[in-house]
């Protein structure tokens, strides 16, 4: 019996798309080139493990003075990146609370740009447990980070639902015994969350 629903945030909850936004900042052509040349999303996830996020792409900037303008874009307009919320998420995760059903959050994020999420998404309060990986300093698909939430809430991994859009992350999940959802759309989800019993039709809408 499911005792806790587990969200992923970014492409679950929220969009994460920093190509799309860059592409109106400096064109789709000139992005592209950039994003070859820079590892933009290696030191984001620098920061999902833990490491400042305004120092982390300062020290970026010098690496790559030749993209200096651009790489500060990145901390500058972040707030555009995680947009928009992925509204029928939301409403499922407000459903399952109305019900009882514990909702936790385990996602891949830094702290300080959690802290900044949360001003612009209230809903980021709202989970009974969060697991971030800047503040844990683990990130999925570790399984060390798995374990954690385990240990935390005390509830077996058979009990956990879990639902994340990577691939990796469902199976090391569904390696430790959890049940797993691979997101493909908040509809796909509603489904499963009837199916499983944990919503009505009408609750999942």
């Amino acid at each position: 019996m499911i005792q806790a629903v587990v969200f992923d945030i970014g492409w679950v909850l929220i969009e994460w798309s920093p190509e799309r936004i860059y592409d109106k900042l400096i064109g789709e052509e000139r992005r592209r080139v950039f994003f070859d040349a820079v590892p933009l999303h290696e030191a984001n996830l620098d920061v999902d493990k833990g490491a400042p996020f305004q120092d982390t792409f300062e020290v970026l900037a010098d690496r790559y003075p030749e993209w200096a303008e651009e790489i500060a874009m990145w901390p500058k307009h972040w707030d555009a990146f995680v947009s928009p919320a992925i509204d029928h998420s939301i409403r499922l995760m407000r459903a399952l609370r109305s019900k009882g059903i514990p909702v936790f959050a385990l996602s891949n994020f830094g702290d300080e740009t959690y802290d900044r999420a949360q001003v612009i998404y209230p809903f980021f309060t709202e989970f009974d447990r969060r697991y971030i990986s800047g503040r844990l300093k683990l990130v999925k698909p570790d399984p060390a980070i798995y374990a954690v939430v385990e240990r935390d809430s005390g509830i077996a991994p058979d009990a956990l639902l879990f639902t994340d859009d990577g691939p990796k992350n469902i199976e090391a999940a569904a390696a430790r015994g959890w049940q797993t959802h691979l997101f493909k759309g908040p509809q796909g989800f509603a489904d499963r969350l009837v199916a499983e019993g944990l919503l009505t039709d009408r609750d999942a809408q």
